[in-house]
């Protein structure tokens, strides 16, 4: 999400909770605030999410939370883009600082579990080191430096793959890429340019077979699918679906998809399901406008959201497909 809409999130939430603390005199404990909804839009819907299903709060107080990463060990990796810190997130709420970085949005574990970031203030796709400092993995194409890498994932050939909006290129700085482009990163540190034909690229998926790669266009308020050739090149782009919406509402941004296929993006007012054809099945309402999203627990069937100032929790039916796993 581009740095004005961050930081208008951040002041209205800033202002509900000083309200909520003159009204009471304390904090209490997180709870989940109303507005979540299941709205179904087709009876798919109910094959991924229970009826029932419960939305929990992980953690909250944070400025803009991005880039959640669950961990094995019980934990999540989570991005906070105000704050300029990446936090290790308990269940019970509990935060870790484990780096301080200018504006750290999308993340991921590589096939080797490097923790992977997209550092918007250095421009660069980096490693996260156990002792709390950063390796920068690429920051050039062409020899130009990148815009604001945005998001990254691993592909089915174990390279990582990202977008590069201008969505939080530094104010002052000059871009030197004349496009935003979607980009390859091997281990030998190569970067290829996937295709530049998106506005603002964001959010990034394979499909489970890795014949299909989706990638949604923030400022298009679009979803695109490409073919992916024998060679790992795209092909034939075309819409996949739209998420329109009013002034301040919601983009697409964070992508994900389950083990069926289906795929959970992030837009208005919460989380649109969509099947492997396109079709809108239904969306998850959420209390915060989210940003990101990510399977976790140990049988990867729970949702954890970066939503605004918080980090929600939701159980699916389904299970998700991770592909660095």
């Amino acid at each position: 999400m581009n740095r004005s809409m961050k930081l208008l999130h951040t002041f209205i939430m800033m202002v509900v909770v000083l309200l909520a603390v003159r009204v009471s005199g304390f904090l209490t404990a997180p709870r989940v605030p109303g507005g979540f909804q299941l709205q179904a839009e087709s009876p798919q819907f109910w094959n991924l999410v229970d009826h029932n299903a419960k939305l929990s709060v992980v953690g909250t107080g944070f400025g803009f939370t991005e880039g959640p990463v669950w961990d094995e060990a019980g934990f999540l990796y989570v991005s906070d883009e105000t704050i300029n810190k990446i936090y290790r997130l308990h269940l019970d709420g509990k935060k870790e600082e484990v780096i301080a970085l200018g504006e750290p949005d999308g993340n991921t574990f590589d096939r080797r579990h490097r923790l992977i970031d997209c550092a918007s203030v250095l421009r660069a796709i980096i490693e996260v080191t156990p002792d709390g400092k950063y390796k920068v993995l690429a920051d050039h194409y062409d020899g130009k430096k990148f815009n604001s890498p945005n998001d990254v994932i691993v592909g089915p050939d174990g390279a990582l793959y990202f977008t590069d909006p201008t969505l939080d290129l530094v104010a002052g700085e000059r871009q030197e890429i004349p496009f935003q482009g979607v980009y390859r990163l091997d281990a030998k540190g190569n970067v290829q340019l996937l295709t530049k034909d998106l506005t603002q690229p964001n959010g990034l998926a394979f499909s489970p077979d890795g014949k299909r790669f989706y990638v949604d266009d923030s400022e298009k308020r679009n979803i695109r699918v490409y073919d992916v050739a024998a060679d790992g090149t795209l092909r034939n782009g075309r819409v996949f679906g739209e998420e329109p919406g009013g002034e301040g509402d919601g983009v697409p941004d964070g992508l994900r998809v389950d083990k069926n296929g289906n795929l959970l993006v992030t837009g208005p007012k919460g989380i649109w399901v969509w099947d492997a054809n396109g079709n809108h099945l239904g969306t998850i309402v959420m209390p915060e406008q989210p940003a990101n999203l990510n399977w976790g627990d140990k049988d990867y069937r729970t949702l954890y959201i970066t939503a605004t100032t918080s980090v929600y929790r939701l159980e699916m039916k389904t299970q998700g497909f991770v592909p660095y796993l």
